[in-house]
């Protein structure tokens, strides 16, 4: 909050709060929280599947919910280009509530390598560590499985649009109205390509202390979960939930998932104070 008595003099306290309602989806404020859920969304997705996780957790958890441009208010902007652009508008934004109190990561596909290239620049630029990552659906960004998968840049929209279905997590109605998959292809698109075009190198040795929980649905294409144990020296732990790529959205699924979130995020919560 700014106390100045001259207008002109806070004209950057304004633009940063307009600037953080547009980037983070934030239900309840939670100032007395001790710890921050960041969530980053799939692949052509918005903020209010993760933005809702606040009415389940309790309040010690503030959720940030990223929304990135191309998208629901945002919908006017253009989609980012590359990862660096991503991170570029999220220090811009998060870095000083991030240096503020501690804070934890949440990602499912896309949004698991963003969680990635964020805690890597986090830490290798600003010496900032989350106290949990929590990463679902994903290949780490290294592993030879996710550099062997299929390119879909080339192939047309209906191809692409193949390809949506058979991965499924899209509802009936959107893909079953010529309009709605319209407004829904671009963004989807824009953010395959990012991840498509995105390359880092496996880490030589762990460059996280902090815990990494994962997690996958059992009739997902099979991922290298695995290989994100080579980002931290912490406790790493797997979870194989039934469902297929968007197996989170199953009400169960999501419960354990949450719960687990909780938990963890408690126990740390205990540690760091």
């Amino acid at each position: 909050m700014c106390y100045v008595t001259e207008e002109e003099e806070c004209p950057g306290s304004v633009q940063h709060f307009t600037e953080m309602e547009k980037v983070i989806n934030c239900f309840n404020k939670c100032p007395d929280a001790s710890v921050r859920l960041i969530c980053f969304p799939w692949a052509g997705g918005g903020s209010i599947h993760y933005a809702r996780w606040a009415n389940t957790l309790n309040r010690s958890i503030e959720v940030y919910s990223v929304r990135y441009p191309g998208r629901e208010g945002r919908a006017k902007e253009p989609f980012f280009r590359n990862m660096q652009e991503i991170l570029d508008e999220l220090i811009s934004v998060l870095l000083p509530q991030l240096k503020e109190k501690p804070f934890a990561l949440f990602g499912h596909s896309f949004g698991a390598m963003v969680c990635f290239s964020f805690a890597d620049h986090l830490k290798k630029v600003y010496n900032l560590e989350p106290i949990h990552i929590f990463l679902s659906g994903a290949s780490a960004p290294y592993s030879e499985a996710r550099l062997q998968t299929p390119k879909t840049g080339h192939i047309s929209d209906q191809e692409f649009l193949s390809w949506v279905i058979s991965i499924g997590g899209t509802p009936p109605e959107v893909l079953a109205n010529a309009e709605l998959v319209k407004l829904f292809l671009p963004s989807l698109k824009a953010d395959i390509c990012v991840a498509e075009n995105y390359r880092c190198s496996r880490p030589s040795t762990p460059f996280l202390s902090c815990p990494v929980s994962c997690f996958d649905g059992q009739e997902d294409t099979p991922h290298d979960l695995q290989a994100w144990k080579n980002m931290t020296s912490g406790d790493f732990t797997v979870q194989m939930l039934p469902g297929s790529h968007f197996y989170l959205k199953d009400k169960a699924n999501e419960k354990i998932i949450l719960d687990h979130i909780k938990n963890h995020l408690e126990t740390a919560e205990m540690h760091y104070l």
